[in-house]
């Protein structure tokens, strides 16, 4: 049968009773793209230890004021909005698997040039770099994984991306206390370099391949992936070939959720966690903590443990719910990061996750190159006390606007916004 027969195109459906897939190599993929995100989490979290040990340890062509440091910490967010404009342009046009395997180089890259620095010029550059890969990552790793996943396991492994980026962020802080910034940019090297292993062996996504017109490609993937073909619904393809344009924002389908996705993701940067995250162990300094560095650890021990809660319930509690009762690592963490891989139509996909990650990436420069400034301005009590009406008017987003997608298909997730 050739790739155009029509026959091909057929949406295949199951019945609702249909046999929940039992594939665990869908686990082993999931694991290998989110490594991305512990890569991107790490490169984050660089930053809190690094500071302080380069203040501490380098020359003086090398030596950080309060400026430079501010714009160590915050020139990753920029590198990271131009990477989710060009992970959004590459993930319609070199694929999902490719998209990450990329995404690796500029990884690698950045680390090398900081650990190479002979001035102040070279770590920003190098911190630039994997600020790109950051963008990319955090962009093509959802949508990777929330299209190779099964419904019954969607919210399980979607979460899996927001476990990751905290499971880096603590490694850098854990190993930020044994190691100098040298060093410890030399093992930020490591998470994507195991990607690039693990990813050659992993397949492209089966929606990806037949919107590429490779039917018999798909359906390999997908009995990869799961072991059969139970419970899949293939989606109708030739819609994504006309590319993205304006006049598609008057349909439901596209402009409701991309609304959505953007507010969920101004919300979680409003959240201000981002700020504490990047500067945690200057902030324990400044607060006077006999280890400053344990202080931070443990404050990233906390996140890992909450944000596997969040993956553990996720599929029962369901994702609204969870972002109008939790705190930020078991809700805003790891939710608008899945919503954002579950609630675009295929054909705009690309263009839709770009403008979304943009959004975070840019308002997560804002908050944290601007934060040290507002609490200079309102007081640390006042501006937690603005933070804490951010999260009140997210809430209240919620309850009013976001969906449910638990236990949906992604085309059923479409057919709702569409009014189907």
């Amino acid at each position: 049968m050739s790739p155009e027969d029509p026959q091909e195109t057929q949406p295949l459906l199951r019945s609702p009773g249909a046999r929940a897939p039992g594939g665990r190599r869908v686990f082993l993929a999931t694991f290998a793209a989110a490594l991305g995100p512990l890569s991107f989490g790490f490169a984050l979290g660089y930053s809190s230890p690094a500071i302080p040990s380069l203040r501490r340890t380098a020359p003086p062509a090398l030596r950080l004021g309060d400026t430079a440091a501010s714009w160590f910490g915050a020139v990753v967010t920029l590198g990271a909005a131009a990477g989710g404009v060009l992970g959004g342009w590459l993930l319609d046009r070199a694929g999902r698997k490719l998209s990450l395997l990329l995404c690796t180089v500029p990884f690698v890259t950045g680390f090398a040039v900081i650990t190479a620095a002979w001035d102040v010029w070279m770590l920003l550059g190098g911190r630039l770099l994997t600020g790109l890969a950051c963008g990319v990552a955090s962009l093509v790793a959802p949508v990777y994984i929330s299209e190779i996943a099964y419904p019954a396991v969607r919210g399980l492994l979607g979460s899996c991306v927001q476990l990751m980026v905290v499971t880096g962020i603590l490694l850098a802080y854990v190993a930020g206390w044994v190691l100098e910034w040298r060093w410890l940019a030399v093992l930020g090297c490591v998470p994507p370099t195991l990607m690039l292993l693990l990813m050659c062996y992993m397949p492209e996504t089966p929606r990806f391949l037949l919107t590429q017109h490779q039917y018999q490609e798909a359906m390999a993937a997908l009995r990869f992936l799961w072991g059969s073909e139970e419970g899949w619904e293939e989606p109708p393809v030739g819609a994504e070939h006309q590319g993205f344009q304006l006049a598609m924002l008057r349909r439901p389908g596209v402009h409701k959720p991309l609304i959505i996705g953007i507010c969920l993701m101004v919300f979680q940067q409003l959240s201000g966690v981002n700020a504490i995250m990047f500067y945690a162990n200057t902030i324990f300094e400044e607060a006077k903590f006999k280890d400053s560095s344990l202080a931070t650890v443990t404050v990233g021990i906390i996140q890992v443990l909450f944000t596997a809660v969040a993956a553990l319930i996720m599929d029962r509690a369901g994702r609204k719910l969870l972002l109008a009762l939790s705190g930020f690592a078991v809700g805003w963490g790891p939710i608008p990061w899945l919503l954002m891989s579950e609630i675009f139509p295929l054909h705009v996909k690309g263009v839709a996750t770009g403008v979304c990650v943009l959004t975070n990436w840019f308002m997560a420069f804002l908050v944290t190159k601007e934060f040290s400034s507002i609490m200079e301005i309102l007081r640390p009590y006042g501006a937690f006390w603005l933070t804490a009406a951010f999260c009140i008017l997210s809430v209240l987003f919620t309850l009013t606007f976001v969906p449910e997608t638990k236990g949906r298909t992604l085309e059923q997730i479409t057919a709702h916004f569409e009014g189907r």
